[in-house]
């Protein structure tokens, strides 16, 4: 039996199209681990991996593939996607981006579709306007956590599809001005970036989903605007009422002639080249 032979209800060649397409994942750290990992079991062939960072401590207990040795050697966690994909995928395109997502343009603009897993609004919103302007699906995932009293604590989160024309994260209310202005160095009310491995896993796994969907024909008429909202306490992923109200909305937020890139040049184009 092949190895894809239990997946081949996504569709005819199916995983052709898995294997020729070629994925951005900014941030792999909780949510963004567990996208990696569950991207080489589907059998997906090319990745742009960007986080600047290296594992330490307080990582553990949530970004996949990491393990101990990797605290003590200060391992970049671009590397341990790499370790973890080269372990599933016979001879995967890989691009290392171990920086900035800013630095790491050019090879995030030849992807299919762009995965966010950030913190940040500001982040958000900047990677969301860099993927309409290309033209490329943008997913964005995230998690939070609320006190709701004295020791009880509610986990939230989103997954949302912005395709360019139809809403943005802006259109679902996720990004405001006053968040933007108000966002601090302190992420929620359980401490510095709370995070936990379980709300995570769901969160990734429903965006593989979007993504699956977005590259096969296995779901025939699937919606071109997600926003899905996650409770952590109860364990439901529902469509935010935003979703129907949205399904037919033009978003204002990013005009038509900022689409483009008037430095690219279409004969350089290439598939994203391995960096080891």
């Amino acid at each position: 039996m092949n190895r894809f032979q239990r997946q081949s209800f996504l569709g005819e060649n199916s995983e052709g199209v898995l294997r020729e397409a070629t994925l951005g994942y900014v941030g792999l750290g909780g949510g963004g681990s567990h996208l990696v990992q569950q991207s080489a079991h589907l059998g997906i062939g090319g990745y742009v991996l960007v986080d600047p960072d290296h594992l330490t401590d307080t990582n553990t207990n949530r970004l996949i593939g990491g393990m101990l040795k990797d605290i003590r050697r200060a391992t970049l966690k671009v590397k341990i996607a790499r370790r973890m994909i080269r372990g599933l995928v016979e001879s995967p395109r890989l691009v290392l981006k171990p920086t900035s997502w800013h630095e790491a343009h050019d090879a995030l603009k030849r992807c299919d579709a762009i995965i966010g897993a950030v913190d940040s609004y500001v982040e958000r919103e900047q990677l969301e306007r860099f993927a309409r302007r290309h033209l490329i699906p943008y997913i964005d995932i995230g998690m939070d956590v609320h006190r709701l009293g004295e020791g009880h604590h509610l986990i939230s989160g989103q997954v949302i599809l912005s395709l360019p024309g139809g809403p943005c994260l802006r259109c679902c209310g996720l990004v405001t001005d006053e968040r933007l202005t108000q966002e601090a160095g302190v992420y929620g009310a359980a401490g510095g970036k709370p995070q936990v491995v379980w709300p995570n896993g769901v969160l990734a796994s429903t965006a593989i989903g979007v993504v699956v969907q977005l590259l096969t024909p296995w779901l025939h008429n699937p919606p071109s605007f997600i926003y899905l909202d996650y409770d952590g306490n109860r364990g439901t992923l529902v469509p935010n009422q935003r979703m129907a109200l949205l399904q037919d909305h033009v978003c204002p937020h990013h005009p038509a002639h900022e689409t483009g890139d008037p430095l690219f040049d279409v004969r350089s184009f290439r598939r994203p080249r391995r960096t080891s």
